[in-house]
């Protein structure tokens, strides 16, 4: 009665709900930093287009996602006590 069934289903919308909570617990822990990343702006875009609604916060949710997957982790995260924390240095430039 208030929804249209054919769009949105309660079951597909837990699971995404689920996918997204443990996306942002690893994003804040510092886990797989990229990953979550990539993975929280994808659900973001497909929340976006497949339920109703106002679609602005996951537009947002969806861009602070791709930045953070593309910035990847900071120097406190756990990804770089594990991997290292890489910095690139451009070299100089002769002319």
């Amino acid at each position: 009665m208030g929804y249209d069934t054919a769009r949105w289903d309660p079951d597909r919308t837990s699971h995404i709900a689920r996918a997204r909570g443990r996306c942002g617990t690893t994003s804040v822990r510092g886990l797989w930093t990229p990953i979550a990343g990539a993975l929280l702006a994808i659900i973001a875009l497909w929340n976006t287009f497949s339920q109703p609604g106002d679609p602005w916060p996951n537009i947002m949710l969806g861009t602070l996602a791709a930045a953070l997957a593309l910035l990847g982790p900071g120097a406190w995260s756990v990804d770089a006590h594990l991997f290292g924390w890489k910095r690139i240095d451009p070299p100089d430039r002769r002319s």
